[in-house]
Formats: C-alpha cells, structure tokens, sequence
C-alpha cells in the first residue's frame, strides 16, 4: 500500500502556492512579478512543455541539446574565471 501511495503522489501534479500583493491598484507590476517568479523556478517551461505532445525522438534531441548547453555554459563560465582573476604572478601562463 505504501508503494501505491508513493506513485500516485508521483502523478499527481504539485501544489503550488504563491501570494502577490497588489499595491495602489498597479496589477501590472504585479503581474511582472508573479511571472517571474514562476519563470525563476521553471514552471513556465514545464507549463510549456507539457501543454503540447513532444514525440520521443524530438524529447531526446531537447534533453540532449540542453545538456550539451548546460556543459559550454560551464566551460565558458570556468574560462571566463580564469581570464577576469587578479593579482596572477604570471598574467599569462604558459607565454614568454
């Protein structure tokens, strides 16, 4: 039973709570900021994603390309670093 309990928890869709107060009647800065909100924490995309059916190969060419994405952003990110730091000895190692 507890095994029955567990997956139909995993079916069932999340509950999501957010409050936004509108402040002197601006429900358009209100707006903004729920949006980004649910845009932070990728509810957006998953409403998105979920809101058309994506056939298997085209879900695997999707995760794979955000993947190889997540992968050059790291690099770029960590080479980045490298270039931007300070008080270096020898600013470029390797080079005479």
């Amino acid at each position: 039973m507890f095994i029955t309990a567990r997956l139909l928890a995993n079916r069932h869709p999340q509950f999501i709570a957010r409050t936004v107060f509108v402040q002197n009647k601006n429900v358009d800065d209100a707006c903004r900021l729920i949006n980004r909100i649910l845009g932070k924490e990728g509810i957006l995309e998953r409403y998105r994603l979920n809101q058309y059916y994506e056939k298997p190969f085209k879900t695997r060419r999707r995760i794979n390309h955000e993947r190889c994405k997540a992968i050059y952003n790291e690099d770029m990110e960590r080479k980045i670093k490298f270039v931007l730091r300070k008080n270096r000895h020898e600013p470029f190692p390797g080079c005479y």
